[in-house]
């Protein structure tokens, strides 16, 4: 079996900032749910307006501090980890810096990212990185999205550590022994990015057109980049 970093050391306490059901349609006008809008509430909304009113009573946030933090994970997508690993690709001043401080880095490009640490874990030759989180989740929503439904299942959250390199053949990736497969769990202070190995063959390419080769199975290890066609 491969050698695999736990990280439990971390405290895994998950109060997620991203388990909210904030976007509705209610069949009428769109609009933002309120506590005082006169229309069902699901569980999820019920739990998200009681979480955010608590917060806001403590003082701790502000109702417009939540809402900006919920837009920008609804802007989050694959492509905006694509671009930071394009850019890093390209300038190696960049590379360190987004090794050193992944979310200073983003915000030269004007990536906002909301968690509280992210880490970027570099692929190389002779390792090959895979995140998970082992007890719910955790995921760099503001920088990645929403995560994919293998990513929050049961089967990968629990196999991803115990036969990692089974787990990534079934994803079509067969790396011989000679290459160390390590495992990192995320939790709700530290969530991670994988830097894939650039490409053979794309040393003419811009970096939009690195971007666009790197999925977001990329940025979490289940993937490597597509080449140009």
């Amino acid at each position: 079996m491969s050698a695999h970093d736990h990280d439990h050391d971390h405290d895994h306490d998950h109060d997620h900032d991203h388990d909210h059901d904030h976007a509705h349609d209610h069949g009428h006008a769109p609009h933002p749910t309120r506590e005082d809008d006169d229309v069902a509430l699901s569980p999820g909304e019920a739990k998200f307006l009681a979480l955010k009113g608590m917060l806001v009573e403590a003082g701790l946030l502000t109702g417009d501090e939540i809402m900006r933090r919920l837009e920008i994970n609804d802007r989050g997508s694959p492509h905006q980890g694509a671009r930071m690993v394009a850019r890093a690709w390209v300038d190696p001043d960049f590379k360190a810096r987004m090794m050193e401080d992944p979310k200073s880095a983003a915000r030269e490009l004007d990536i906002a990212v909301t968690e509280a640490k992210l880490t970027v874990i570099e692929n190389t030759l002779q390792t090959h990185n895979l995140v998970v989180c082992t007890l719910c989740s955790c995921y760099p929503r503001s920088l990645l999205g929403e995560p994919p439904a293998w990513y929050v299942s049961k089967a990968y959250r629990s196999r991803a550590v115990r036969e990692p390199r089974k787990v990534l053949r079934e994803f079509g990736l067969d790396f011989p022994e000679t290459v160390e497969v390590r495992v990192h769990d995320s939790n709700a202070d530290l969530r991670y990015m994988i830097m894939p190995l650039r490409p053979p063959g794309t040393e003419g390419l811009g970096e939009a057109e690195l971007a666009a080769l790197i999925s977001r199975d990329c940025l979490v290890g289940a993937a490597l980049p597509g080449t140009p066609a």
